[in-house]
């Protein structure tokens, strides 16, 4: 054992934590080893480089194959392609750019565009070097930011007149170690700032801070061979699509796990995103939607169960982080999130959410009904919401004649709701993110008589058309569906096909974009869920990358720069193809204009779309700003300003309802963790988009008598008198 190597057992013996003499001496030590030399002694904390196996070399011999030559997209390995994975992998390991310096990324320039030849034949070496390198980056900034903790919080200035960059995806890579030295301290000082104006002392902080650095860098040291594979084919998978991506061995557990609805636990989609853990969306009817706190584009900066002591998940695998998530029914796991709308990465907020089984009927479609008055005339307006698409299967196929699924559900819905004699119909797809196709063509086919719901391309460009051959009508009166940015693939499905008939009018917000179709094929070392077709409307438009455009646009608090097919990176383009013939049941460009025309000059007298724009000019203003000061004072006025909107945005959404206001803001937070809890609250009014849905319904009602008393062919008459079929 070297005298370097003692001093390092003796110091991590003598001390439960390391001190920074330890760290600064276990770093230098790290990079004058060879990359092959391992540690000798038990307790020191030295990085073992990772290194391929043969498994994963003919595992991605595999990809490669299946990528060139199944694939939707023709997309050969190039050059070209290996530098867009080289700088794809880099993103990956460190999209922020605070490990690396510019010397680091020009080590490997020389293989930059070699990297496809090398995949090709599964030469994986070079990968993994390039990870095995950013590991040890990972360790040293990790153990700089513990030592500058270790140093104490009162060392720090906070007078001086400096500011952080809050997105440094695009910035330069830092010049030299120095560089990076000065980034983290700016980085440490933004999360003290951050943690000191949510009242937390000192002593706090540098609990938290050591906790949180001391979990990334056990991760870090804990790293493994099967870590570098999965990252670095996701690099080179997400060339072709970003849905198109590697499973490991253990991610294919937990990935069919889920498909199959059984997993006890909270009921979110997630995925890795840089160092965190990205939720995607919301499983409908699961705790997390519920619960209504977590929000698609959240980020998890930790987990606790129950009453325990919250653990950093910061540079965790994402299997990993869904084990801690995952647990026992009826059990409490609590998550800090930085929310979707924050302007820094420091500003977080904790989730209790009571963990428990997605259940088929909590996905169910529901109905409502609302009356409405336009200039003194009475409207019934039925809605129906439908929070994703579903089949009891296995009802199904054991022969239940009472099985439980999207159209048999909404079918009886429609008859109940013509019982209550309902003048027109609202269909809610807001926040359904599909699921079963079949259920999205079968609901088509309650609105239309026999035809074309949607077509299907194949990689070798044969197209197949899903057809509704049931000739029955569950419902031919006036139509609206409502869709937003969280609507995608069998929710596209069924707007576009709405749309392209001229059955009703789609209103609401662009969709996600989400217009192609994903197999998981078994490698021999995990699985690759691959794109292998795509979605186009029956008028021949894909419902890829531009989703569904709705007749009437509402805006929406969602920001579209960071979800939707159009925010992700190599995302299928739209396209389109030959329209199959279908019927126009109703042509509404006679009376569109009135529509919009009607339902603007409404919004503009409508306090709740007065404080909807309020709230989307407010999250878009935070959105934009790019740095935030690393002044206390500054900062602290800065941090009051926002407090103090939310506080007067939350309130003038009571004055509206004619409740009382907040008085402070620990009132809001209170009143918002209760709700939260109760999960059996019902709302006493359906939200005012539900209710401009309506108004549109009879706008257009009133517009079709009005054409009718002028002996113009009435919009809404019986099917009998639908327009020739369209070419």
């Amino acid at each position: 054992m070297t005298i370097a190597e003692k001093n390092i057992a003796r110091c991590i013996n003598n001390v439960k934590r390391h001190t920074g003499l330890c760290r600064a001496i276990s770093v230098a030590l790290l990079f004058s080893m060879p990359l092959g030399v391992q540690a000798t002694m038990d307790d020191a904390k030295v990085y073992e480089p990772v290194a391929p196996t043969i498994d994963q070399a003919r595992a991605n011999i595999l990809i490669a194959r299946q990528l060139q030559f199944t694939h939707f997209r023709d997309l050969g390995i190039s050059d070209e392609l290996s530098g867009q994975v080289f700088d794809a992998y880099l993103d990956y390991l460190d999209g922020q750019r605070i490990y690396l310096t510019q010397d680091d990324v020009s080590t490997f320039s020389q293989i930059r565009n070699h990297l496809g030849s090398a995949l090709k034949t599964g030469q994986l070496q070079p990968g993994f070097d390039i990870y095995n390198l950013v590991q040890q980056r990972v360790i040293e900034r990790l153990q700089f930011a513990l030592d500058v903790i270790d140093d104490g919080l009162d060392k720090l200035n906070f007078s001086s007149d400096e500011s952080i960059l809050l997105d440094r995806s695009d910035a330069e890579w830092a010049t030299d170690s120095a560089a990076l030295d000065a980034l983290w301290i700016k980085r440490i000082k933004n999360a003290v700032l951050a943690q000191r104006l949510n009242g937390s002392d000192d002593d706090t902080i540098t609990e938290n801070l050591q906790r949180r650095y001391e979990g990334q860098l056990k991760r870090a040291y804990q790293a493994r061979s099967e870590d570098a594979f999965q990252a670095y084919m996701n690099a080179f998978t997400g060339m072709w699509d970003p849905h198109t991506s590697y499973f490991s061995p253990r991610t294919s557990e937990n990935f069919n796990i889920n498909m199959s609805l059984s997993l006890e636990g909270i009921g979110a989609v997630l995925q890795s995103d840089n160092e965190y853990t990205k939720v995607v969306r919301l499983v409908p009817g699961g705790p997390a939607s519920q619960q209504g706190q977590l929000q698609p584009a959240d980020r998890i900066v930790s987990v606790a169960q129950d009453d325990e002591k919250p653990v950093n998940v910061i540079g965790w695998r994402l299997d990993e982080v869904v084990d801690l998530i995952r647990g026992p029914r009826n059990s409490v796991v609590t998550l800090e999130v930085i929310p979707s709308s924050a302007t820094d990465e420091t500003i977080t907020k904790s989730i209790a959410i009571t963990r428990d089984e997605v259940k088929l009927e909590e996905q169910s479609a529901s109905k409502d009904v609302i009356q409405l008055n336009r200039d003194g005339s009475d409207y019934t307006v039925g809605v129906i919401t439908i929070p994703t698409f579903y089949a009891d299967f296995q009802a199904m196929q054991a022969g239940d004649p009472d099985y439980k699924s999207t159209t048999r559900d909404v079918r009886k819905l429609i008859s109940e709701l013509e019982e209550q004699g309902v003048d027109g119909l609202v269909i809610d797809l807001r926040n359904n993110g599909g699921g079963a196709l079949h259920e999205a063509n079968d609901l088509v086919g309650l609105f239309i008589d026999k035809g074309p719901t949607v077509q299907i391309r194949n990689s070798n460009n044969t197209v197949q058309v899903l057809n509704d051959e049931d000739p029955s009508v569950a419902y031919d009166g006036p139509l609206v569906v409502l869709t937003n940015r969280m609507s995608a693939s069998a929710s596209e499905i069924f707007a576009g096909a709405i749309q392209d008939y001229g059955r009703g009018l789609v209103v609401g917000s662009q969709t996600f974009g989400k217009g192609t179709v994903q197999a998981v094929r078994p490698l021999n070392h995990g699985q690759l869920k691959i794109t292998q077709s795509k979605f186009y409307r029956v008028s021949g438009g894909s419902t890829q990358h531009k989703g569904v455009i709705p007749d009437i646009e509402i805006p929406t608090r969602i920001d579209k720069t960071r979800i939707g097919e159009d925010a992700l990176e190599h995302a299928l383009p739209w396209d389109q193809i030959e329209a199959v013939p279908h019927t126009r049941y109703f042509d509404f460009s006679g009376i569109i204009d009135e529509l919009r025309k009607r339902h603007e000059e409404r919004f503009a007298d409508s306090p709740e779309f007065s404080l909807l724009q309020q709230e989307i000019d407010f999250l878009n203003e935070q959105r934009e700003q790019d740095s935030v000061s690393l002044n206390l004072d500054v900062r602290k006025q800065e941090h009051e300003q926002v407090e103090q909107t939310r506080l007067t945005i939350a309130n003038a959404r009571r004055q509206i309802r004619g409740e009382e206001p907040f008085k402070t803001l620990d009132e809001l937070d209170d009143w918002q963790d209760q709700q939260a809890a109760d999960l059996d609250k019902t709302d006493e009014e359906l939200d005012f988009v539900i209710r401009e849905g309506g108004y549109i319904m009879a706008d257009m009602l009133e517009l079709d008598k009005h054409m009718a008393s002028i002996d113009e062919p009435t919009q809404f008459a019986a099917q009998a008198q639908a327009q020739a079929p369209n070419q």
